[in-house]
């Protein structure tokens, strides 16, 4: 089961992603959590409660911070768990999405 929660700060989104982020957990982040991003100057995501992450979920997150980088949204991703980390570096995600949005 995926959700996530939200905490507006000004201008700023916080989001906490919580479980699986497969193919159920993209469309609920599509239909559903994309148009609250859209609405902020900038958005954390945290991934401390992401256990899993597979390839639609990968393709998902990449076409979120283009998405939102072309709106000029400054997108950050913090507490990546280490297994999940070690998936995004061997797919090299951290390089194609950029310096600055893992922290």
């Amino acid at each position: 089961m995926f959700s996530f929660s939200t905490e507006e700060i000004s201008e700023h989104l916080e989001v906490k992603l919580e479980g699986d982020l497969d193919i159920e957990g993209t469309e609920v982040v599509e239909e559903n959590l994309m148009p609250i991003m859209e609405k902020h100057s900038s958005v954390s995501v945290d991934f401390a409660r992401v256990q899993f992450i597979d390839s639609s979920g990968m393709g998902l997150l990449l076409t979120l911070v283009k998405t939102l980088h072309e709106k000029e949204i400054i997108v950050t991703i913090k507490d990546v768990r280490e297994d999940v980390m070690e998936v995004f570096e061997l797919l090299q995600i951290p390089e194609i999405l950029g310096e600055g949005v893992f922290v």
